[in-house]
């Protein structure tokens, strides 16, 4: 099926309003993407474009950059939620379980919630056999965490028309790649519901630093004023709000400082939650009404 035809248009303002408990109005979703770049392969992002026009293999400039994140950048995103007593929900590819296990070994041990980002860093429509790719992500996260992973963020945000009946086929219960709304959502699969969860092309540092190319510390103003928005509107209904970063990216040093200026702002304020994916799923469950 197309997206389309997984569920019906509606519109925001024509459904009951959601509401969180205790007066909350904003959901806070932070999301830290940690990937498995093949130095065999093109490299998923560039920063440094080869100088002759043509990609170069092995990209060890690239390849670098991207490791620099594993090796340093990370470190700042766990210091950070650390103090703040924040765990956030971990897109993970499998492979960093293996090839990075003292990273994964630290998400773990600090209580992040692992969601699937498939085996490695490459688009779904590349993959020989998707299912069988689902299948090894899924379990390696399982194996190394103990838990199933729940939640599931293609990688780059990509699906092809079966991914969504592939994943609930195994087990995944929401997924990231529809931002689409404010609010969760469900689609029909062939073998069950799925849950969208509002991830973010917008507050994420890939498409705001690599992009559009704009200067670091304006990725605090576009949170800011995105939160200003939600705050106000969260009185009537309650918002997600996600936060989607990479360790090579605002992990890095003169970067940092304007993610910390966003959690430091967003905390002054009441009735704000900072929630993993699997928790916003588990409460628009419990508060979800029929349409």
């Amino acid at each position: 099926m197309i997206p389309r035809e997984r569920a019906p248009f509606s519109a925001i303002v024509d459904r009951p309003p959601l509401q969180l408990s205790g007066g909350a109005r904003l959901v806070v979703w932070p999301i830290v993407n940690l990937e498995f770049w093949d130095i065999a392969r093109p490299m998923a992002r560039q920063v440094l474009p080869a100088p002759t026009g043509q990609v170069l293999l092995p990209d060890v400039p690239n390849w670098a950059w991207h490791e620099y994140g594993m090796r340093v950048g990370v470190w700042r995103f766990f210091e950070l939620f650390g103090r703040l007593g924040i765990r956030p929900t971990l897109s993970i590819n499998a492979r960093v379980c293996e090839d990075y296990a003292r990273v994964a070994e630290a998400a773990r041990d600090a209580g992040w919630e692992f969601m699937g980002h498939a085996w490695e860093q490459m688009p779904i429509h590349r993959v020989e056999d998707q299912r069988a790719m689902i299948a090894r992500a899924v379990g390696v996260i399982e194996r190394f965490t103990g838990e199933k992973p729940v939640g599931w963020l293609g990688p780059g945000l990509t699906e092809t028309e079966e991914t969504p009946e592939l994943l609930a086929a195994a087990g995944v219960k929401y997924i990231g790649d529809w931002v689409w709304d404010d609010e969760p959502a469900e689609i029909h699969t062939a073998n069950g519901p799925l849950v969208t969860l509002p991830y973010s092309v917008e507050l994420n540092d890939i498409p705001m630093m690599l992009v559009q190319h704009h200067e670091s510390e304006y990725f605090t103003r576009r949170c800011i004023d995105t939160f200003d928005r939600l705050y106000l509107e969260g009185k009537e209904r309650a918002k997600i709000m996600a936060i989607a970063i990479h360790p090579y990216i605002s992990g890095q040093p003169h970067r940092i400082k304007y993610l910390e200026a966003v959690y430091d702002y967003v905390n002054r304020f009441a009735g704000v939650l900072h929630w993993q994916g699997r928790e916003i799923l588990e409460w628009y469950r419990a508060v979800k009404r029929p349409s």
